[in-house]
């Protein structure tokens, strides 16, 4: 068997993509009326430092992507939004509107955006059988609270963070209480010209511990 035939074999990572804030909050990015949900005003936060490194490392991310995996709220926001931009030959709208979406929802009956499927079992166990299939990767992006239950469940293989130098003091964030203590490795960390630290973790298992001063 060749190389390239091999690797046509691997089972997909499941990789997470977040825009953040200094102080962990993922909501509402994209503009004022993105997510509103619990009384958030401060949507928008994200447009300010976008730049032209953060576009070609989110071209590249989805150049990887085979499918994704999306929650409810965030599926609804990218299913306003992205079949309107279908004929964009970018790698995103291209990406998002040719893939398969697999949707987790206890609630949604029906999705209309092309090539998407709900999965409505539990997520944990949907998303690791889905991570068998060959491939390069299967990607989150949004979906906090979806993406930190796969993280506890230690799915995540790679997590990008995509973070911005502004403190908002409300809205959701992406590690509260309760999470499960989990290391990872750095693989890569640059400074866009905006300020954006783009930042690359490779999943590393259990935290280790130790003290100052003892040998």
């Amino acid at each position: 068997m060749s190389s390239a035939a091999g690797a046509s074999l691997t089972s997909m990572r499941l990789t997470m993509t977040t825009f953040i804030t200094l102080d962990g909050v993922y909501q509402g990015p994209g503009g004022p009326e993105e997510d509103t949900g619990g009384g958030f005003t401060q949507g928008g936060w994200f447009q300010p430092y976008f730049d032209e490194e953060v576009d070609a490392f989110m071209d590249a991310v989805f150049q990887d992507a085979e499918g994704f995996v999306l929650g409810r709220k965030t599926y609804d926001i990218f299913a306003a939004y992205w079949p309107k931009m279908a004929e964009q030959p970018d790698p995103i709208s291209q990406g998002l509107n040719q893939l398969p979406k697999y949707v987790v929802s206890h609630t949604l009956t029906g999705v209309d955006w092309t090539n998407s499927r709900i999965l409505s079992g539990d997520p944990v166990a949907e998303v690791a059988k889905l991570k068998e299939q060959p491939g390069k990767e299967l990607q989150i992006h949004g979906s906090g609270v979806l993406g930190a239950s796969l993280i506890d469940a230690r799915l995540v293989d790679t997590l990008r963070l995509v973070v911005c130098p502004v403190v908002l003091g409300s809205g959701r964030r992406l590690f509260g209480e309760g999470r499960t203590p989990t290391a990872f490795h750095l693989r890569e960390s640059r400074a866009t010209p905006s300020g954006v630290a783009l930042q690359v973790f490779d999943l590393a298992g259990d935290p280790t511990y130790g003290t100052f001063g003892v040998e």
